[in-house]
């Protein structure tokens, strides 16, 4: 290369540096203008919980209900743009998520808005979810199937399989008292080691053979055992010709001489009611004057979750009455009905799937327009319909709904219940018909609370092994496994 070509050449290499800086100053400043303009949308994109919110409801001409400190504070990127046209639940369940807040539909055009509450959906899931299991089956062969894989894992879930042998040691039963057409007596069953649960059991009078059972969990209606609803429908269902037992949930009323009220809101509650109900229909089943092929179970509320679940994992069980509880959208809101996992068995499912586990026996589902089972005629009860048709035997599913009514096991619904226990289990409803044909509930005698224990008025007879506390119960449990 001569003299004249270096220079050429280093000239051209001095101008093609140059270039290349001019070229990255000018690629930097572009960078910066572009991420500064994105920078400035997404603010512009950016906005309060509260806005996206009060934007939802003038888009889908709703009410929105929550919690002021919900809000409060909130900020959301692209905001609006999670708002999608024509769907408010996707909407709403964009807008949501990212705090780790839920809601569900409410009568008239009303949605409240809370923390996450996995027992707790919207109507709308329910549907999609009731759609998606309907899918799962299409015949007898395999809904039965899947009720056989239901049926083991609920159990599991509950830990059943994982509890002490029962103790050896017998009944505790108090003096029985008389009355006309029924008598009572409580009684206290040792169902682990220094567990009782306690109840109290109506018998027809005269007491002869052959005698139905009924088993009726409580649910969380004041009182528990002691209310005079509840001593109403053991007495008129005694009257009738059942046996019948009316027990205290878990760490509630006499349950709590051993375990603190507190104690009903953890999940072992789940395991210890449902083992209780177990238990009892052990007990009931035993006695000489009654007939183990002839068993009920009715209950409200919580006592309505036990009645599908127990009907679910007891075949027992030959007639169900589950009362203002079932729901696709609900599972219970205390940890007594859902601290367990048994709504992830099968992969998921819901209180509607549980009950329709009683097909192809008698099952009555009363509900009504004042809590989650108001979509119950038009939702779940096509549904279990649609698998008892499975066997051809939806005449022996029914529902009893009343709109105007609220959460309750009152008048009314028992009026409903009476004929169907009476229908399949062979009862005698004519002992306790009115001239108007409705059942005559005020013959019956109330009882006081204090009359309704087994272990005394102060708790003076409980036995002395009983444990107390939630930690000796975890302990027993631990050391038993």
């Amino acid at each position: 290369m001569g003299n004249g070509d270096s220079a050429q050449f280093q000239n051209k290499y001095m101008l093609n540096t140059l270039n290349l800086k001019a070229f990255f100053l000018t690629s930097m400043l572009c960078a910066t203008i572009f991420l500064a303009k994105a920078q400035d949308s997404d603010q512009a994109y950016r906005n309060t919980l509260k806005a996206t919110l009060d934007r939802i409801e003038d888009v889908f001409e709703i009410n929105l209900q929550y919690n002021e400190d919900l809000v409060e504070g909130k900020e959301l990127d692209y905001a609006f743009w999670r708002i999608v046209p024509g769907n408010l639940e996707t909407s709403l369940a964009q807008v949501l998520a990212p705090f780790d807040l839920t809601f569900f539909e409410k009568p008239n055009a009303l949605y409240r808005i809370t923390k996450f509450d996995y027992p707790r959906r919207s109507v709308s899931f329910g549907e999609d979810h009731l759609n998606y299991l309907s899918g799962l089956y299409s015949n007898k062969m395999e809904w039965e199937s899947r009720k056989a894989e239901m049926k083991s894992c609920l159990i599991e879930a509950l830990g059943i399989d994982d509890l002490p042998e029962t103790p050896a040691s017998q009944p505790i039963i108090t003096q029985r008292r008389k009355y006309k057409g029924y008598s009572v007596e409580n009684v206290a069953l040792e169902v682990l080691p220094g567990v009782y649960t306690t109840g109290s059991v109506y018998k027809p009078r005269p007491f002869k053979k052959n005698h139905p059972v009924i088993i009726t969990p409580n649910g969380h209606f004041g009182q528990g055992r002691y209310r005079e609803s509840e001593q109403i429908r053991c007495s008129i269902l005694a009257k009738m010709g059942a046996v019948v037992v009316s027990y205290d949930l878990f760490a509630w009323g006499e349950s709590r001489l051993q375990f603190p009220s507190t104690a009903h809101k953890t999940s072992i509650a789940h395991t210890i009611q449902t083992w209780n109900g177990i238990k009892w229909l052990d007990y009931l089943t035993s006695l000489p004057e009654t007939d183990p092929d002839k068993v009920g179970i009715t209950g409200g509320s919580g006592g309505g979750s036990q009645t599908m679940l127990l009907t679910a994992i007891d075949d027992r069980i030959e007639v169900s009455v589950p009362v203002v509880m079932l729901s696709s959208h609900f599972s219970g809101g205390c940890p007594c009905e859902s601290g367990k996992p048994i709504h992830l068995c099968g992969g998921g499912t819901n209180n509607a799937e549980i009950a329709a586990m009683a097909s192809p026996k008698p099952l009555l589902v009363i509900s009504d327009g004042g809590d989650w089972t108001h979509t119950v005629p038009e939702l779940e009860f096509p549904f279990i319909e649609y698998i008892y048709g499975f066997y051809g035997e939806k005449d022996k599913v029914k529902n009893s709904h009343f709109p105007e009514e609220g959460h309750n096991y009152k008048v009314s619904k028992r009026q409903s219940m009476y004929p169907f226990m009476a229908k399949y289990l062979g009862l005698d409803i004519e002992k306790v018909l009115g001239e108007n044909g409705l059942v005559k509930e005020d013959d019956v005698t109330l009882e006081s609370e204090e009359e309704l224990k087994v272990f005394g008025k102060d708790g003076e007879d409980l036995p002395k092994g009983a444990i107390k506390g939630l930690e000796a119960l975890y302990h027993m449990l631990e050391k038993a496994q």
